[in-house]
């Protein structure tokens, strides 16, 4: 049995590795480009984006919440999103609900507390999953490009892309701050329970003390990111309305956009239908 345990919390750790973690961030933020959903036109998406990131905020009705929960659902399938983003989702969304239902029981509360809470849960899982499915799907260049020619300021756009090209960057050297500490630490031994707590509490803190420099590091990185910008006429570019115009030119819609717009409206109005019937 305790053999059993011991394989069983390493295989654990071994999942949740750093390594594994970065590739599964990397994943989601650069390795879907080849799905259904980064086919389409950045500006369908963001209007699709848009509405599903508001709408369910001001609606009650649980056909529709449920309907539209549905096709983000579906459209976060064909995104291929990473599976330690749904994990997360999963977990930050459906305990938080559980437990408000726990400590609705806990004050007098009685099972018609399930309602109002299930209609919480899916405002909350469709706008999550809407942003999944949008922000997986769009890699830096067409998520500036398309916040661009809804006539967002080229900078901020231009901010973030380069946030996102940042991600990698900033976990490589979160790793390298994190192999440094490991190779000056002295960790504790880990083959017993105590030890595998003091262990946890180690690592734990090595990732506290490893914020500070990484922040360091990563601003040295990003200035001389900043002066070969500067240097290669950024600012030129920025306020050229030429520049502009060619690098808009990329963008055009396709026939599948707009099926994908009428089969996500369709949805809807089947869903608005229901709860009009029911």
């Amino acid at each position: 049995m305790e053999k059993l345990m011991n394989r069983l919390s390493e295989n654990i750790l071994d999942k949740f590795s750093m390594e594994f973690l970065r590739s599964q961030v990397l994943k989601n933020a650069y390795g879907n480009n080849d799905t259904v959903i980064a086919a389409l036109d950045p500006r369908i998406l963001l209007v699709w984006y848009l509405f599903f990131g508001l709408v369910p905020w001001f609606v009650n009705d649980l056909s529709f919440l449920l309907g539209s929960f549905l096709l983000v659902l579906v459209t976060t399938i064909l995104a291929r999103v990473a599976g330690l983003v749904l994990f997360l989702f999963a977990v930050g969304v459906f305990s938080q609900t559980g437990y408000l239902f726990l400590v609705t029981l806990l004050f007098g509360g009685d099972a018609s507390a399930i309602t109002p809470l299930l209609i919480l849960t899916l405002k909350v899982a469709v706008i999550s999953l809407a942003s999944v499915t949008v922000f997986s799907g769009l890699d830096p260049d067409r998520l500036s490009n398309g916040l661009m020619w809804y006539g967002c300021p080229e900078r901020l756009s231009f901010s973030i892309s380069y946030a996102y090209r940042m991600l990698p960057m900033l976990m490589e050297e979160f790793q390298n701050v994190l192999l440094s500490y490991r190779l000056r630490g002295n960790p504790p031994a880990h083959d017993t329970l105590p030890g595998k707590v003091r262990y946890l509490a180690y690592q734990v803190k090595i990732v506290m003390e490893a914020f500070y420099p990484l922040m360091l590091n990563t601003a040295k990185r990003s200035r001389t990111t900043v002066e070969a910008l500067e240097l290669r006429g950024y600012r030129y570019a920025a306020s050229n309305k030429e520049v502009k115009r060619i690098k808009l030119a990329a963008l055009k819609t396709t026939c599948n956009d707009f099926l994908f717009l009428a089969v996500s409206a369709l949805c809807v109005s089947v869903s608005v239908l229901c709860s009009t019937l029911l």
